[in-house]
């Protein structure tokens, strides 16, 4: 990515549960990141869909990632800052997140209490001063470079014209998401970079499978979906955003990673499923295929003389956006993806939990999750396997294409 240069005063740059007083961070101490990574999640997720708040997560954690770049520790994501070893890491992260999130998530309940609080565990001081100065520079840049992305647009949905294979909402309430359709991306070059082929013709052999796989086990009250299926189906219908960030910071913590590695793998991971998600919706309405709710239902006339009708049949989730590709396996793979890339192994031991369970399951490696997301959407009744497979892809692709060049 190519580094644009801004001066501002000293410094050149490039291109609620939060602990009220914030430890004295060095080198080795990540606390500041964890703590406004974990605000920034708490702040941006209530009341907002799960694709969208990745977005958002990701232009933070770049403020994040770049102000600690900023205090001489790592490499910058966007904005290579003059380092400035003696500002406070505190002070700096802290004013970096909370400017950006001041201005993308103006409503967000307690932010500036939160801030302030936090800022007063800053000893006074020219340290202090200089984080200040620091974080607010480098959120200025980034906030100037996300100036017009799109996210505000309001984006009315057309209705194509219904048919076989044709999406239709199955909710009365707008499209989940359907502004994604025009925002910027965080680092791929266009929307449309790695949009996949597309879902498969409704008269071929494999649709006729898929469609059977997910009648049976998707259906709300199937009898060959077993209870543990049931539990993974319900496991991963939490606000994706908020589960994954949660897991990222336990990571963050398992590995003792350090202020500067903090930041870094908390940008790649959410900037790459930020893209993930920008590059799934521009794929959902291009193709705008139908869920399997109204490919059962209307079975009869998908001209496929394999599928059978049931209009009957109801999913046991529900979500109101196009079918292909799976937002699940963009956003999964994205991270994962990442998650590889940032530890050179796909050998990362992975804790997540489900507010919606209550249980915390804990994978092996980053193949795991992904299995396991792939099946859970597909007895929720959500998607077809090759849905699942081509949002795996996507996301892969996007995670890869960003962490070479990060």
């Amino acid at each position: 990515m190519r580094t644009a240069w801004l001066v501002t005063g000293a410094l050149v740059l490039t291109g609620v549960g939060l602990s009220p007083v914030p430890s004295s961070a060095g080198v080795s101490d990540a606390a500041p990141v964890l703590d406004w990574s974990r605000y920034a999640t708490q702040a941006i997720v209530t009341g907002r869909p799960p694709a969208s708040s990745e977005v958002l997560l990701g232009i933070v954690h770049i403020a994040i990632a770049d102000t600690v770049a900023g205090l001489g520790y790592g490499r910058p994501f966007k904005f290579a800052v003059r380092p400035d070893h003696r500002a406070s890491a505190p002070a700096a992260v802290a004013t970096a997140a909370y400017d950006v999130l001041r201005a993308r998530v103006p409503n967000a309940t307690g932010l500036d209490a939160t801030y302030s609080g936090y800022l007063a565990g800053v000893p006074a001081g020219l340290a202090k001063d200089r984080g200040v100065a620091l974080g607010r520079s480098v959120a200025a840049a980034v906030l100037a470079w996300r100036a017009g992305d799109g996210f505000d647009n309001t984006v009315p949905y057309v209705q194509r014209t219904p048919g076989p294979g044709v999406w239709e909402p199955t909710a009365p309430t707008p499209p989940v998401d359907i502004v994604l359709t025009q925002v910027r991306p965080l680092a791929l070059r266009y929307r449309s970079q790695f949009r996949p082929d597309g879902p498969d013709a409704l008269t071929s052999k494999r649709y006729a499978r898929d469609v059977a796989e997910v009648a049976s086990l998707g259906r709300k009250d199937s009898t060959t979906r077993t209870a543990e299926q049931t539990e993974t189906a319900q496991f991963w219908s939490e606000q994706t955003a908020q589960q994954w960030s949660r897991a990222l910071l336990q990571l963050a913590g398992d590995r003792h990673l350090s202020l500067s590695a903090a930041a870094q793998m908390l940008a790649l991971v959410h900037v790459s499923a930020g893209d993930s998600v920008i590059a799934c919706w521009d794929a959902k309405f291009h193709y705008l295929s139908w869920r399997p709710v109204h490919a059962v239902q209307r079975a009869d006339t998908d001209g496929n003389p394999r599928t059978q009708a049931d209009p009957s049949w109801q999913s046991l989730l529900n979500v109101n956006h196009p079918e292909y590709p799976s937002g699940h396996a963009c956003f999964t793979a994205g991270a994962a993806g990442a998650l590889r890339a940032f530890f050179h192994t796909s050998h990362v031991r992975l804790v997540m939990s489900s507010l919606v369970t209550g249980t915390t399951r804990v994978y092996p490696d980053l193949s795991a999750v992904r299995s396991d997301v792939r099946e859970a959407r597909i007895v929720s009744g959500l998607h077809f396997r090759h849905s699942m497979t081509d949002g795996d892809a996507l996301g892969s692709q996007v995670a890869g294409w960003i962490s070479a060049r990060h």
